[in-house]
């Protein structure tokens, strides 16, 4: 079986408090947008193999399989249905990593609903959540995998009535690494007025004065090249442009299809999606 699990982006980010334990309330709007990774699972029918065995192709995933999310979202099943078969994971990756577009959550999450849908394991989407959760803050969302406004650590989600059907969508991938940890220690939380449901339930135009992503301001100081993106994004005509997550990638939104030749680095990753 072969599912495509997409990415997304965050229609504003606000860090709202600092929580008890050790994470932050967050406020944000997540959007599925169609640029997706490829994941295939076969059962494995032969004898004398491991119960998980994985290959990968397109980009270069860092690390070992025991840090992947998809072998960690199938040991997350496999501790509670035992039952689950050896199989054979595939995943061609095509969404850059570490770069706020949540391809790992994806991937992790995707895990989960292949394994269920594939094995009959009657998993409710409720309780694919539960599991979602402990793969990562953001897995959640890509189980309903509907635009939504989310809230908690990203898990406490409410469907809203947004599309940017019509618009064309460039995401701007620097290949810089932006560490999550260093992000959050250059945050002052503080309440989101307007919440980012607020703010993008306004004209597109709007959003320019109204949906921030908090953590802009402190990526924006120790990465500037950051920042020269989004500033190049208005210049050259994006409606609305702002970093997804905690970075390094900034995505424009258009209303027609832009000519950005020569504006950025060759070693940039620039990708065109008709948002649909």
């Amino acid at each position: 079986m072969v599912v495509f699990p997409n990415a997304k982006i965050n229609l504003g980010l606000r860090v709202v408090a600092k929580r008890s334990d050790g994470y932050h309330d967050l406020d944000t709007v997540f959007y599925p947008i169609p640029l997706t990774d490829i994941l295939e699972l076969i059962t494995n029918k032969e004898s004398n193999q491991p119960e998980f065995s994985f290959a990968s192709s397109g980009l270069a995933i860092p690390g070992g399989t025991d840090q992947n999310l998809c072998y960690k979202a199938y040991q997350l099943l496999k501790k509670d249905h035992p039952g689950l078969p050896s199989i054979k994971v595939h995943l061609h990756k095509q969404i850059p990593m570490g770069a706020g577009l949540g391809g790992g959550s994806s991937d992790g999450a995707f895990m989960l609903t292949l394994l269920n849908e594939q094995y009959e394991l009657q998993l409710s989407n409720e309780q694919l959540k539960e599991y979602a959760l402990q793969l990562g803050s953001d897995c959640p969302f890509f189980i309903n995998n509907q635009p939504c406004a989310a809230t908690g650590r990203g898990e406490i989600m409410k469907n809203i009535e947004i599309s940017l059907k019509g618009y064309h969508l460039v995401l701007v991938c620097p290949g810089i690494h932006v560490s999550t940890k260093e992000a959050f220690q250059n945050i002052v939380p503080h309440v989101a007025n307007p919440t980012c449901e607020e703010a993008v339930m306004q004209p597109l135009t709007e959003w320019k004065n109204t949906l921030i992503n908090d953590f802009e301001t402190p990526v924006f100081s120790l990465y500037p090249a950051i920042g020269q993106i989004k500033k190049k994004l208005y210049e050259n005509g994006a409606a609305y442009a702002s970093m997804t997550g905690t970075g390094s990638t900034v995505y424009g939104i258009f209303d027609q299809a832009p000519t950005l030749d020569n504006i950025f680095p060759s070693h940039y990753q620039i990708i065109h999606n008709f948002v649909s």
